[in-house]
């Protein structure tokens, strides 16, 4: 029996207190935009609320974005929804899993589930079989190792009993479908940025979206390029940024310039700020400058997040290299928090101290010195075959954050003081009284 949108609210919340017209922090996930139909709408989260913007102030929800182009009923809309930082979140997956009995288009075994073979003819079946999805909202990508690698795969430990050399397990959170203007990078593993051109972004969007409905929609063929070219044009329209915080308020008032309009008309050019380049300026964010001189006690949280964003463009650690950096060393695109040059980073998330039992765990040899590598997810290697990419990803940006969670490519930080903590442990960072938790909210508030 169908539930009533009501209960989807109430079973990820406890409670049901928001209208329409509401623009206060609230606890609510799926108001206002489930509820009165705007996608461009604020919509809560833990922190506060996230918006979405286009140039146009309109969101044309009748194209193939939102179409089913393949054979299982998915959309690139089923993985990137507006309320939930155009990606998913567990809440989400799960309220969708409870209304539907483990039916939804998401629910599909050959990538949703941990393995493909997995059985799913019962509810209870459907749940352990889709656990991952449902505790870290990832998808399972499944990639070879290729012959010609400088490396081999030695051994697996899956726990479903599915993957090879012929087909990796690699569970990953599928990446916002906005604020891509500001992209240098396509996947996590950059598999889609064109090789022959790095800064032709637009083409290696329209092959992402084919691949995603030839690999997750199953569709029977690819798409023809018209219908790539909608979907990129809508990709590319859209910008969502946090615009309110739950303790400090509306981030666009007093000087501030949080919110999604800015991102409208912000400049960007691939190669700009890059912390390997001159010229590069770690003052990579400045949204909340004029909030660092306000003086009233009302402001009190106002000036935390503006002390946030200083830790973050200022605070210095130490790389493994011995080189001096900041957050914004590797997150420089100004106002947004990528990095500004087709560039994969190893920060660690895939060290198997850091593997949870239900995650698969993979060795590799080098076929030249023998040495062995082991690994969760060896990311950028398996497109290149390098030995050397072991274990790199593409630094996401980082507006919108709070809307998201969880965090990393694998869903393994549940929320942005977890990823904070996982950086001033790896990077050994000395945060004064007040620092670590000012970062957090500064982050909650992109």
């Amino acid at each position: 029996m169908k539930k009533s949108a009501s209960l989807i609210v109430a079973a990820l919340t406890g409670t049901f207190t928001a209208a329409c017209d509401s623009d206060g922090p609230g606890p609510v996930i799926l108001t206002p935009q489930e509820l009165c139909g705007d996608m461009l709408a604020p919509a809560s989260n833990r922190a506060g609320y996230a918006q979405s913007a286009t140039a146009s102030g309109a969101l044309d929800t009748d194209g193939p974005f939102f179409a089913a182009l393949g054979t299982n009923d998915r959309s690139c809309g089923t993985c990137h929804l507006s309320t939930q930082g155009w990606t998913i979140t567990p809440a989400g997956v799960q309220a969708r899993f409870w209304m539907s009995d483990g039916l939804d288009p998401i629910f599909r075994p050959h990538d949703g589930a941990n393995a493909p073979e997995l059985d799913v003819s019962t509810v209870d079946a459907r749940r352990a079989a889709y656990s991952l999805l449902l505790s870290r909202a990832v998808i399972r990508i499944g990639l070879p190792v290729k012959p010609t690698s400088e490396f081999e795969l030695a051994e697996v430990d899956d726990p479903y009993g599915h993957a090879s050399a012929a087909q990796l397990s690699l569970f990953r959170r599928p990446l916002p479908t906005t604020n891509l203007r500001f992209l240098t990078a396509i996947n996590w593993d950059g598999r889609n940025t064109p090789a022959a051109d790095l800064t032709n972004i637009r083409l290696g969007l329209k092959n992402q979206s084919n691949g995603a409905t030839v690999n997750h929609a199953q569709a029977a063929a690819p798409l023809d390029d018209a219908t790539r070219e909608a979907i990129v044009d809508l990709e590319l329209s859209l910008v969502t940024a946090q615009v309110r915080h739950r303790r400090a308020g509306d981030l666009t008032v007093l000087g501030a310039q949080g919110g999604p309009l800015p991102l409208l008309t912000l400049p960007f050019a691939i190669g700009a700020n890059d912390p390997f380049a001159p010229g590069f300026s770690n003052h990579v964010f400045s949204l909340y400058d004029a909030w660092s001189a306000l003086e009233s006690y009302d402001d009190e949280e106002r000036r935390k997040i503006a002390d946030g964003q200083r830790v973050f463009n200022e605070k210095t650690f130490s790389l493994p290299s011995g080189a001096t950096a900041t957050c914004a060393t590797c997150h420089s695109v100004p106002e947004v928090g990528g990095l500004s040059s087709f560039r994969m980073i190893d920060n660690g998330v895939s060290d198997p101290a850091r593997r949870a039992p239900e995650v698969p765990l993979y060795t590799f040899r080098n076929k030249t010195t023998g040495d062995l590598v082991r690994t969760t997810d060896p990311g950028r290697a398996l497109i290149t075959g390098l030995w050397a990419d072991m274990n790199k990803f593409k630094v996401p940006g980082l507006r919108a954050l709070a809307a998201r969670a969880p965090f990393f490519h694998d869903g393994s930080a549940r929320d942005l003081k977890a990823v904070v903590d996982f950086y001033e442990d790896r990077f050994h960072i000395d945060f004064s009284d007040g620092e670590e938790d000012h970062l957090v909210k500064f982050l909650e508030s992109l």
